[in-house]
């Protein structure tokens, strides 16, 4: 299913991004990826870190092709 796709389902709403949103996303991705390989980190936490990170690059991704997920459809 395309984006446009997505929209008609409510999935997804138009958005008006910035370069410096995109980027305070992808530091977060780089943050959480950094954060999921510490030493001593529970091995039941490091997927949930690394999830997150996977959860911010996809709003990366919808941000820069003009969109972001209903508030309710996030995930």
């Amino acid at each position: 299913m395309s984006l446009q796709g997505w929209l008609k389902n409510n999935w997804l709403v138009k958005h008006r991004t910035s370069a410096e949103e995109i980027a305070s996303l992808l530091a977060i991705v780089e943050r959480d990826l950094s954060n999921s390989q510490v030493a001593g980190l529970s091995p039941d936490w490091r997927p949930n870190i690394a999830y997150n990170a996977a959860l911010q690059a996809a709003g990366a991704a919808l941000a820069a092709a003009g969109f972001r997920a209903a508030r309710e459809q996030h995930h």
